[in-house]
């Protein structure tokens, strides 16, 4: 679980638990927040990620 990726799961799942219960009040609509909010965090990392392996510092 030290690797980037499994980080950035890890961190994306904690934020967007929280994120999911502010974001709602209805339990549904909590676990579809937090859902699209978990696989967003998701894509927008590993699509940052790849484009920026295109500059190497």
């Amino acid at each position: 679980m030290a690797s980037h990726v499994g980080l950035l799961v890890l961190f994306s799942a904690l934020v967007s638990v929280v994120f999911g219960a502010m974001a709602a009040d209805e339990t549904a609509a909590q676990v579809r927040a937090g859902g699209r909010m978990f696989g967003g965090f998701l894509l927008a990392g590993l699509a940052l990620g790849w484009v920026l392996r295109l500059f190497p510092l």
